[in-house]
């Protein structure tokens, strides 16, 4: 049962994230993300200007009368997000953690989902599955999403993307919309990351905070690496040391960066000291202006 803290936490993100979709997302999710195809409707007599290629053969035969067939856009999907809980994402040097962050972004994206009749389906990893919920539809559906990303305490610390991805492709047979979610804190992930895009339509949202990037002067610090578990002191006082830190780390996102554009994968940079809704907003900009 959740405390009244949960719950007010689950309430406040659900009507922010509500309006946003209201007002700014759901046109611009429906624009990006289409359906499958085109699926049968009904037959109807043949009006003069349907094209002749969408004539009913056996039914015009059968009654004398020219029939077509009338199709309409298969708008369905099923939204899948994969969410990142290793213990790396429970950190935040401003607003909020990445984890609160997360939960937030999985809301918009599934309020925007259900909006359009989509499905929305979840799985929360570390270094091991840590919980999965089928595609459903629904309002209760997408709240119970929020409050397993917002309360869930997983079990692993680490990050293991490729197993949530091997899941993924285990279980969800039709190709979906999937939003990973997740600070990208891992090694080898180009071959997991191109089979799983050759196989749905893959979203990189990449969870940052400016202390991924920046260390602050501060003197002395004793820091623990949340996945490992180890601990070390730096002395941030060291403006070469505090260099050094910075050009590695952008080193590693602009590589990061790259090895994406190189799969064709769309990445969403999300920071924790930044509002995330211009984020979101480029994005499906971007996604619409290029016909993905």
């Amino acid at each position: 049962m959740l405390t009244r803290e949960q719950l007010k936490a689950v309430r406040k993100i659900q009507i922010h994230t509500s309006h946003l979709v209201t007002d700014v997302f759901a046109g611009q999710y429906q624009s990006v993300f289409k359906g499958r195809g085109m699926e049968f409707a009904e037959v109807r007599h043949y009006l003069p200007g349907d094209e002749v290629r969408t004539i009913d053969w056996n039914v015009t035969a059968r009654t004398g009368i020219p029939h077509v067939k009338r199709f309409t856009e298969e708008r369905e999907l099923t939204v899948m997000l994969l969410v990142d809980a290793s213990a790396s994402t429970r950190f935040g040097s401003v607003r909020q953690f990445k984890q609160e962050l997360a939960a937030e972004l999985a809301a918009v994206l599934a309020y925007s989902a259900i909006t359009n009749n989509d499905k929305v389906g979840l799985v929360i990893f570390s270094d091991r599955i840590e919980l999965a919920l089928p595609p459903r539809k629904g309002n209760r559906h997408v709240l119970r999403v929020i409050r397993e990303i917002l309360n869930h305490r997983p079990q692993g610390r680490g990050t293991d993307i490729p197993l949530a991805l091997d899941h993924l492709n285990r279980v969800t047979r039709r190709r979906s919309v999937v939003f990973l979610l997740s600070d990208f804190l891992a090694a080898d992930l180009r071959r997991p990351l191109k089979v799983a895009n050759r196989r749905h339509d893959l979203v990189a949202v990449v969870l940052e905070d400016p202390r991924d990037v920046e260390l602050p002067p501060m003197g002395l610090l004793a820091l623990e690496d949340p996945e490992s578990g180890e601990t070390f002191v730096v002395d941030t006082s060291d403006a070469a040391l505090r260099e050094q830190f910075r050009r590695r780390q952008r080193a590693a996102r602009i590589e990061r960066d790259r090895f994406l554009r190189s799969l064709d994968i769309d990445a969403i940079d999300i920071s924790t000291d930044r509002p995330y809704a211009q984020a979101l907003l480029r994005f499906f900009r971007e996604r619409e202006r290029r016909g993905h």
